[in-house]
């Protein structure tokens, strides 16, 4: 109970992702008596079968990489052995690691943590079903709330009349639990999900195919970023085929393993053979059965409709964050949208979400940074720009590291030089994209970025060399 005699609080938050604890965790520092009620285990998706083990494992894979170039730096090894029950063991004892670092902040903040199924009854009466720490029923709360946040989250989806199975035709869930590596893989999807486990496995050495039904991979990014993946996901031997189609009813899985018979938009299939299939296409929101229809929210295409800047729902004292509402179905933004709620609750000032300005990372190799505007998405909203772009190649601290592929993209306005967008894709980029987030959160210019010192040598001169390009420029390109 939050004050041991009474289920009532001044909120409750349903559900205990990034969204949801970064909710209650705000709440409770804002004086709030905050309960969090979790289906699973808190963390949610990105911690359990998302964001943080993917990363765990793609950690191990640029290790492998930098073992394979380790004569380059005049360091000889023997033959490279891989584990991956041992990668696997990494994984999870780093999830599980900080899954406990979560539950201590719950006490910290004194925040009543409660296993199990929340429904809505209204807004702020909220059913529980409990359950123990193994998901075993234990009985059934009804809590009070004055204000309800609500973030159930989403999971994943397959392509119409292909089921998963688990054993041939994976999720991203499924691969999260596997302690085993494929010989073969067919990648379908190549957005961040896709490209990530294509990367992962081509490490490990996997004979990695990568489908996508786009004309290009990581079809949201800036242009020359997608052209510049492809080119070096090929000099890896991945294979990628884009504009790529194929029947899902030609999709067979035994055991000997998966087929298909695909081909580019306009020309005849081929059969195509792997022992497995990963399908990254997408996620779709948890909005059935948590109680939505006995509230006014508004449910379009199974997303809940809320205001941009309270994340209010048309119910009052319901709010909705995450996945749930749509957007861009990132961690990051999730905990955002989940302060920027709790800040309405208590009557803070709040402003409008501006998703443009939401960095965006994908973990492959090379990583991908960006923020802001596309190239395409400036000429086709009819802004003028000018760009400034900067290969790694120019940058001393990429040559010493090795790793000299990639480049920095910055799009300004032609007219006043406010940054539109940053592109980023090379060795550690996702370190990078902070500064240009930060500096379209002060709407910065080039120029201003380009005069920042950027310390020599180091990776972040990629930034302020192609800030410099904006206006040809450039020192040292």
């Amino acid at each position: 109970m939050a004050d041991g005699t009474s289920d009532s609080f001044d909120l409750v938050v349903i559900g205990g992702g990034t969204g949801g604890y970064a909710a209650a965790f705000r709440g409770a520092q804002l004086g709030l008596r905050v309960a969090l009620v979790d289906k699973y285990r808190i963390g949610g998706t990105c911690l359990h079968v998302g964001c943080i083990p993917t990363k765990a494992m793609l950690e191990s894979a640029d290790f492998v990489d930098r073992i394979r170039h380790a004569g380059d730096f005049g360091i000889s090894v023997g033959e490279i052995g891989l584990d991956l029950g041992v990668i696997a063991d990494r994984r999870d004892g780093i999830v599980e690691k900080m899954t406990k670092g979560l539950m201590f902040l719950v006490k910290k903040h004194k925040v009543e943590y409660i296993r199990g199924t929340a429904t809505l009854q209204g807004a702020t009466i909220i059913k529980v079903d409990t359950t123990d720490d193994a998901g075993a029923p234990t009985g059934e709360r009804t809590l009070t709330s004055k204000d309800t946040v609500l973030a159930t989250g989403s999971r994943t989806k397959s392509l119409p009349g292909i089921t998963p199975d688990g054993e041939r035709i994976l999720t991203s869930d499924h691969i999260l639990r596997s302690r085993d590596v494929p010989a073969s893989l067919i990648v379908v999807g190549a957005g961040a999900v896709g490209m990530e486990f294509a990367s992962f496995y081509a490490d490990m050495g996997t004979l990695v195919t990568v489908l996508e039904y786009a004309p290009a991979v990581v079809p949201l990014e800036d242009a020359e970023v997608s052209k510049e993946l492809e080119r070096a996901f090929t000099k890896r031997g991945i294979k990628v085929i884009t504009s790529a189609r194929f029947d899902a009813a030609s999709v067979k899985a035994d055991e000997t393993g998966v087929r298909l018979l695909v081909g580019k938009e306009g020309a005849e299939p081929t059969e195509l053979v792997a022992e497995k299939m990963l399908v990254a296409t997408g996620r779709a929101a948890n909005t059935d059965g948590v109680g939505l229809e006995t509230t006014k929210a508004v449910v379009e295409r199974t997303l809940v409709k809320v205001d941009p800047a309270t994340m209010e729902t048309a119910e009052p004292h319901l709010y909705a964050i995450g996945d749930i509402i749509g957007g861009l179905w990132l961690a990051h933004v999730a905990a955002h949208e989940g302060i920027n709620a709790v800040t309405a609750i208590t009557g803070g000032e709040v402003h409008p979400i501006d998703y443009v300005k939401m960095p965006r990372a994908t973990y492959s190799r090379p990583q991908i940074a960006s923020i802001g505007r596309t190239q395409a998405e400036c000429e086709r909203d009819g802004l003028p720009v000018k760009v400034g772009k900067v290969p790694f190649q120019a940058i001393g601290k990429a040559v010493i590291v090795g790793e000299t592929g990639g480049f920095a993209k910055i799009i300004a306005h032609a007219d006043t030089d406010e940054v539109l967008g940053v592109h980023l894709i090379g060795t550690h980029v996702t370190e990078l994209i902070a500064e240009a987030s930060a500096a379209m959160l002060f709407e910065a210019t080039a120029w201003e970025i380009g005069a920042a010192v950027h310390p020599h040598p180091t990776l972040s001169e990629v930034l302020g060399e192609a800030a410099l390009a904006v206006d040809g420029k450039s020192i040292n390109f």
